[in-house]
């Protein structure tokens, strides 16, 4: 009977522990991380085509190219942003660029590349995560993620901030909020749709919608949404995926 005792008393200690790591916002994220990506994204090459432009990102662990080919009457221009900073190609020629185009540029490419390979970059140094609570939405369950940035290594845009549903059980990037402050600001709830696995890696696009009023909290928008009171702006569709290893 002690024995019985002891197993049972064991045994509770370990759903405890387990359900208590279950709950952690850096668990989740690294499970949503790893269910996305299989161990494959830190060592791929990935091309995409997103609104008639051409996207490259190539990273080998702490190396990272992130790459916007345009081409048009005036010939090719590749914007490329990297461990090394911004650079911008004019047919096949360097430019200078004065720093504050630069920031500008980088952060467009950056912004591209970031959502189309979510959650991966989610664990960078400096994304501050934090367990907000649960959800229902559309009858499934899911986690509540905030994410906010340190000021170093955060980018000019290190004040934005976002919210993520992650399924509680298979642990996908369903949904997303974020609110931007660049260009007066706004708010943007997305609606993950077209899920493919491409050479191991998951891919989503978005159907992009805003609320009427900048004064919503990001938590209330899976409501909103639900109750049909998010307006649609956009999709948000990368073509033409492909993987390398």
């Amino acid at each position: 009977m002690k024995y019985f005792f002891f197993l049972l008393i064991l045994t509770l200690s370990f759903s405890c522990k387990q359900e208590k790591k279950v709950e952690s916002a850096q668990n989740i994220i690294d499970m949503a991380i790893n269910k996305a990506c299989n161990e494959y994204c830190e060592n791929a090459i990935i091309d995409f085509t997103f609104r008639d432009r051409c996207y490259v990102s190539t990273r080998k662990e702490a190396y990272y190219k992130f790459e916007r080919i345009t081409n048009d009457s005036t010939g090719v221009t590749r914007d490329i942003l990297s461990n090394k900073g911004f650079q911008r190609f004019k047919n096949d020629t360097l430019l200078t660029v004065v720093d504050s185009m630069a920031v500008k540029y980088g952060n467009s490419v950056n912004s591209v590349h970031y959502f189309a390979q979510l959650p991966y970059g989610l664990n960078d140094a400096a994304v501050i995560k934090e367990m907000l609570g649960e959800s229902t939405i559309n009858n499934e369950p899911y986690y509540e993620i905030g994410v906010h940035f340190k000021k170093e290594g955060g980018g000019t845009d290190y004040d934005d901030t976002f919210v993520y549903w992650i399924h509680k059980e298979n642990y996908t990037v369903d949904y997303l909020a974020y609110q931007y402050s660049v260009n007066g600001g706004g708010i943007r709830f997305r609606e993950a749709y077209n899920v493919r696995i491409i050479e191991g890696i998951r891919f989503v696009d978005y159907n992009n919608y805003k609320p009427e009023s900048l004064e919503t909290p990001l938590t209330n928008l899976d409501e909103l949404f639900q109750k049909g009171k998010l307006k649609l702006l956009s999709k948000i569709e990368n073509e033409s995926i492909g993987v390398s290893y």
